[in-house]
This record gives structure tokens, C-alpha cells and sequence, in this order.
């Protein structure tokens, strides 16, 4: 009988964690248009399905944990490197004639994205501490709720990315319209130049992004 112990420690093994696995509950199923989109933007697909897998064990959780933290950290790098630039750029004034960004219009968006870059780093740290200090469990049964506490889950992800991604749009408009407004050639066609290259940049990933919502839709 002890020849045999080992291969039924593992059959008896294998049966626990299949018995703990759990399938998606039905809240879980049944989402509107609105949290599949928060999905994909927390995670990369308009579903949890993948998400929910990944509670099942300790290891697939943490490499979970490890990927949002380290969204959130990039998130909180980025908001201070605006936060910076922009308190600069508020806070004095235009070291040559042909970019004066004093004007209303270009220091109302700076301010504005300033103010944008503190709320992402608000977020960005609250959302962290939360991701640090959760555990698997507790994770699953507040997304078995569903509703509120599922928008609450994907919002600790997006709503960093949100604020971030407008400052950063707050202060290229600014940059944009002191360019535009300069009675340099020069720096109106560097600037020119840089508008052609964030379309451009920004229907790639627009783009990118609708074509992997309908392939995950598809997928389904």
C-alpha cells in the first residue's frame, strides 16, 4: 500500500482543486455594453472570463496583482512628469517672445492639466494600496455581487488611465495652440509637424483598440 500512497495524494490533490475552481457566476455573464468596455480597458478583453480564471489560484492572482501594480506605478511616473512640466509652465513665464503660453487660452488647458495630473496620482496611489492589500478570496466574492462592486473593481484601473491620458491631451492642446499662435515660421511648422504625428498616433491605437474589441467579441 505505501507503493501506491503517493499516486493517491496527487488523485486526491487534483479533485480538491478542481472542487475549488469555480465557474463564472451568472452576474458575471450578463454585462452591458458600458462594462465590457471598462473590461477591455482594465484588462484587454470586454470580459471577465479570463479574469475569473486567473482567481483561481494564489500564482495566477499575484501575476495579476504584479501587471495592475505595475500599470499603476507607470500611471503614477507619468502624472508626475506632467505635474512637473506643467507647474513649470504655469508658474513662470515664456522665456522667449514667440511662445507666449501666458495667453488664456494655453494656460487655462495647463492649469487644467496640472490639476488632471494630481487627481491621477490621487488615484493612481489609492488604487495601489487597495490591489496591494487584497487577497484572493475577497476579490471573488465582491465580483459574485456584481453591479457596483464590479464597476468599482474596474474603475480602480481605468479611472487612473482616464485622468492621466487627459492631462497629458490638456497639455498638447496647449502646446499646440502656443505653436499655432507663434510668429515664428519655424516653430509653426515643428508644429504642424507634431499635430500630423499625434493624429496619426492616435488613429493607430484607435484603431488597434476597436479591432481588438471585435476580435474578443468574436472570441466569445
Amino acid at each position: 500500500m505505501a507503493l501506491f500512497y503517493p499516486t493517491e495524494l496527487y488523485v486526491t490533490a487534483h479533485h480538491r482543486a478542481l472542487a475549488e475552481e469555480q465557474p463564472l457566476p451568472e452576474t458575471l455573464r450578463r454585462m452591458s455594453l458600458s462594462t465590457r468596455v471598462l473590461c477591455f480597458l482594465a484588462f484587454g478583453r470586454p470580459d471577465l472570463d479570463d479574469h475569473w480564471k486567473s482567481l483561481q489560484s494564489d500564482r495566477a492572482f499575484e501575476t495579476v496583482r504584479s501587471r495592475s501594480c505595475s500599470i499603476l506605478t507607470n500611471i503614477i511616473t507619468t502624472a508626475t512628469v506632467l505635474l512637473a512640466t506643467s507647474g513649470v509652465f504655469v508658474s513662470t513665464g515664456s522665456p522667449v517672445p514667440y511662445s507666449d503660453y501666458s495667453s488664456p487660452a494655453p494656460y487655462c488647458l495647463l492649469f487644467m492639466s496640472l490639476m488632471l495630473a494630481m487627481i491621477a496620482m490621487l488615484t493612481s496611489g489609492s488604487s495601489m494600496i487597495r490591489w496591494l492589500h487584497t487577497d484572493r478570496q475577497w476579490t471573488q466574492e465582491q465580483l459574485t455581487q456584481g453591479d457596483y462592486f464590479v464597476w468599482s473593481y474596474l474603475l480602480s484601473i481605468v479611472t487612473p488611465i482616464f485622468f492621466v491620458v487627459l492631462s497629458l491631451n490638456c497639455f498638447m492642446f496647449a502646446i499646440l495652440i502656443v505653436g499655432f499662435s507663434s510668429q515664428s515660421m519655424v516653430f509653426r511648422t515643428v508644429t504642424a509637424l507634431w499635430l500630423i504625428t499625434y493624429v496619426v498616433n492616435i488613429g493607430a491605437i484607435f484603431m488597434e483598440f476597436m479591432w481588438k474589441y471585435a476580435k474578443g467579441i468574436k472570441s466569445r
